[in-house]
């Protein structure tokens, strides 16, 4: 059996872990970075559970950015499903579905202090189950995790910065 693809992902912002804990919570800012990775479309479903909260995205992806061989997996567009589940403003965990997909990404998010910002850091498995060409379609999609993950920051950093 192949061992997971290894995945970090670190994300700075100008504000303290509450108020990031609190933009992170926010449905609205969820909308809002979806928006700006372009999917096709995102059902957003945010349910806040004492000091944390439960996020569930729904969203179909485009894949015409990706090599003709990832586009025989994935499809014209790919359904992505988001989880995650915050205890606490500290962190959470994180998983990310494609129903019918040989795929797997779970994993963990953490909020910590840094300065007088936080840093977001985001550490996942990625792997995907298919034979000789799993490993290329492992940093593909970790990849596309990546650039889904900055767009989501800079929607952040603006979010932070008041404008909504």
């Amino acid at each position: 059996m192949m061992c997971p693809m290894k995945f970090r992902h670190e994300l700075a912002y100008d504000a303290g872990p509450d108020q990031v804990f609190e933009m992170l919570a926010d449905p609205a800012f969820r909308e809002a970075a979806c928006a700006a990775q372009d999917v096709i479309s995102a059902d957003v479903e945010l349910t806040r559970t004492g000091n944390g909260f439960s996020l569930t995205v729904d969203q179909q992806q485009r894949t015409d950015d990706l090599p003709s061989f990832a586009r025989a997996f994935a499809g014209d567009s790919t359904q992505a499903i988001q989880r995650e589940a915050w205890a606490d403003t500290t962190g959470g965990t994180l998983k990310i579905e494609a129903p019918g997909k040989p795929s797997e990404i779970s994993g963990t998010i953490t909020l910590r202090p840094e300065g007088s910002g936080t840093v977001e850091i985001v550490e996942l498995d990625v792997r995907i189950k298919v034979p000789l060409i799993g490993g290329r379609l492992e940093k593909l999609l970790a990849d596309k995790v990546r650039s889904g993950m900055d767009s989501e920051h800079a929607v952040g950093v603006a979010w932070l910065a008041g404008e909504r």
